[in-house]
């Protein structure tokens, strides 16, 4: 079948919005009519390093209406509403021990170009043209994703409004919500309120932690962040920093989560640490950092990745829908939407943190 999809053809080169050929439905696959897919910070540094020679689609927060499956495919039906998230094999040990986002199979599944068997459903004249981006591709009109990396949904849920849900939000709110799990008691610091971070204040916030701090180099984002609950906002560039959390949480924060990846802001975000607390890093940039091992052996502190918010989607995204609908995760208040044919603004105006989180709508 013919769609249209916004292809990547070189970091320095615009989307460019093109017929591509799609392949049908594999027996375990679904297609997948897009209503609205998010704008990621993943999908812009995937651009920004794949050469010109490898055209490829991107784009992995998509929400849609199933249009076909495949003969295998069981649980899901034509006409679904659905939210899309990312692939996992559903075989190894860490996906049947409920850790998909650890799945040993996760990057030939979602950032290999193609299918598990580096197959692509897409092309252009005959051109291969990378996809299965996440197990999805969304920046386009379909996507033809694994069964798995579906969630259906209630009709009455807004489409739009949550196809960020799928990789954005459920790691800054997974993050809070599995990783760390605060009480009321505990004190969360967050380094970055760009779409992840601010999805983590959210969480934070729904489940009672104590004290939210949120820390920017943004004004405007911070006051957004106050708006959304954080107790108290701090200027990234103040060279006091690590001392102002250290005031507002007595003694320094139980928790912290950087999303920036930033070595000097993982630094602070390490100092700022209560005793026994523990750091989070879900940001992509810096390769490798520099730990001062004084906070790690002299005060328990610790250190730990994680991917996804470390969530099970089909588990993790009815909570997130639940809070939606209790009014507890405003998600429109961090959002704005784009036409399809206008991604290319939507996307500059994301990487010059103009918009926290882009949503693009067909």
């Amino acid at each position: 079948m013919e769609i249209t999809a916004a292809v990547a053809r070189g970091a320095a080169a615009p989307f460019s919005l093109e017929n591509v050929t799609m392949e049908e439905p594999r027996a375990g696959e679904v297609l997948v009519r897009l209503v609205a897919t998010g704008v990621c910070h993943t999908d812009l540094v995937t651009k920004s390093v794949f050469p010109a020679e490898l055209p490829i689609v991107v784009g992995h927060e998509g929400a849609g209406i199933v249009e076909a499956i495949g003969s295998e495919v069981t649980g899901i039906a034509v006409g679904d509403h659905v939210l899309m998230t990312y692939a996992s094999c559903g075989t190894c040990s860490r996906c049947t021990n409920g850790l998909p986002p650890y799945c040993e199979n996760f990057v030939i599944l979602n950032t290999s170009g193609g299918r598990s068997d580096f197959t692509s459903a897409l092309s252009v004249n005959g051109e291969r043209v990378m996809g299965s981006f996440f197990g999805q591709s969304s920046f386009a009109t379909h996507a033809l994703v694994p069964a798995r990396c579906i969630v259906v949904v209630d009709e009455s849920v807004d489409l739009v409004a949550t196809a960020p849900f799928g990789c954005g939000v459920q790691t800054g709110a997974g993050a809070v919500a599995n990783v760390m799990k605060p009480g009321p008691e505990d004190s969360i610091a967050i380094f970055g309120v760009g779409g992840v971070g601010m999805a983590a204040l959210m969480a934070a916030r729904a489940i009672g932690v104590g004290t939210i701090v949120a820390v920017d180099l943004s004004a405007d984002r911070l006051a957004v962040a106050k708006e959304l609950g954080a107790d108290v906002t701090i200027d990234g560039a103040a060279e006091d920093v690590v001392a102002q959390v250290i005031a507002t949480t007595n003694g320094g924060a139980n928790f912290a989560l950087d999303t920036t990846a930033l070595n000097a802001v993982i630094a602070k975000g390490l100092e700022a640490l209560a005793p026994m607390g523990t750091l989070v890093l879900v940001g992509l940039g810096e390769a490798t950092m520099n730990v001062e091992i004084g906070h790690l052996t002299g005060n328990g502190k610790a250190i730990r990745g994680c991917i996804e918010g470390s969530t099970d989607p089909q588990k993790f995204i009815p909570q997130l829908l639940q809070w939606h609908r209790e009014g507890k995760f405003p998600i429109e208040k961090i959002s704005k939407q784009y036409k399809f044919e206008d991604v290319n603004q939507a996307c500059d105006d994301a990487h010059h943190g103009t918009t926290i989180k882009p949503i693009l709508t067909f």
